[in-house]
This record gives structure tokens, C-alpha cells and sequence, in this order.
């Protein structure tokens, strides 16, 4: 199969920046940023994003928040599993 010798790239998704309403569309929205931590650092406020896409690439984003203090917990500290040792 030969590649073409113009590819085009039509959007760039990204992370790893906080975007306070889950995520953030620039740049004519070829460009989105999706941020997935609700109330980040348990300081922020933000609420967070999933971007799904389906097959002709169709963007839908899932915005949820964090999940109330009184809901909360800390995960059980189970011992290293036997392939780890």
C-alpha cells in the first residue's frame, strides 16, 4: 500500500493541561484539550471530561464531577501480588 505524500491531520486531542470545564476546544476546534481529574488536587473546582468518538469520528464529551466528600473513600492497601516478589 503506498502512503500518501500529503497527510493531513484534522484534530489533535491532548491532556495534561487543566481545563476548568472538563475540556477546551481551540483553534476552529482542531484542537481539544480533555482533562479527566475532577476538582483536581481536591482544590480546584473543576469538573472533568471523556471525548468519545465514533466511527466517522463524531465527537461527544462526557462532563462529570467529583464525587461528594460524604461518598468517598480510601482504597484498602492489599499486600504486592506473588508475580511482583
Amino acid at each position: 500500500m503506498e502512503l500518501s505524500k500529503h497527510l493531513v491531520i484534522e484534530r489533535i486531542a491532548r491532556a495534561h493541561q487543566l481545563a476548568m470545564e472538563g475540556y477546551k476546544l481551540m483553534f476552529d476546534r482542531t484542537i481539544v484539550t480533555v482533562w479527566s481529574a475532577p476538582n483536581y488536587c481536591y482544590r480546584c473546582g473543576n469538573v472533568a471530561s471523556i471525548l468519545e468518538l465514533d466511527e466517522h469520528l463524531a465527537q461527544e464529551y462526557k462532563v462529570f464531577s467529583h464525587a461528594p466528600s460524604d461518598v468517598r473513600s480510601i482504597p484498602a492497601k492489599r499486600p504486592p501480588a506473588d508475580y511482583f516478589l
